[in-house]
């Protein structure tokens, strides 16, 4: 069975024209230390059978920026398949964050590899927002038909309104 995972596409309308902004995760760990283009991410995690993917999303929003979602009605996105397999589904919130204060979870890896050294990272290293059109260019190849959901849903009016 294919693993599945789902989480939150963050955003806001800045300024008199209403430009979306939208908040990327750069993971972190040292496969991703150097690349930029392509490597950042919405924040999310895998869920198991049985669990709902909304609050999976919910949960891992928390765990890799160290606050809660703001309370918002949700825009669901649908859901993306990468080259693996794999299934996301997103949902996005209307809201704000300050990336200075991410709080990120961590995660043990064996590194350097074959050292038998267990070191700590942050799942999350960096957070930060991102007009659309430069959103499109750091985002994961496969993530990016959210960008373009969300950009849909906000043309025909739906907006994620407070709770």
């Amino acid at each position: 069975m294919a693993r599945k995972s789902a989480g939150i596409l963050l955003y806001r309308l800045k300024g008199d024209d209403r430009d979306i902004e939208i908040l990327l995760v750069h993971p972190g760990g040292p496969f991703w230390a150097k690349r930029d283009e392509q490597a950042w991410s919405i924040p999310k995690g895998e869920y198991d059978v049985g669990e709902d993917a909304y609050s999976a999303a919910l949960r891992e929003f928390e765990e890799e920026l160290g606050m809660p979602c703001p309370h918002a009605v949700p825009i669901d996105l649908g859901d993306i398949r990468y080259s693996s397999g794999k299934r996301m589904a997103a949902w996005a919130v209307a809201g704000d964050f300050d990336p200075s204060q991410l709080r990120s979870n961590m995660f043990e890896m064996e590194w350097p590899p074959r050292s038998r050294r267990i070191e700590q990272f942050p799942e999350v290293d960096k957070a930060q927002w991102f007009a659309m059109a430069e959103a499109h260019g750091k985002i994961l190849p496969a993530q990016r038909s959210f960008l373009d959901r969300l950009a849909e849903q906000l043309r025909h009016g739906h907006h994620s309104a407070p709770k």
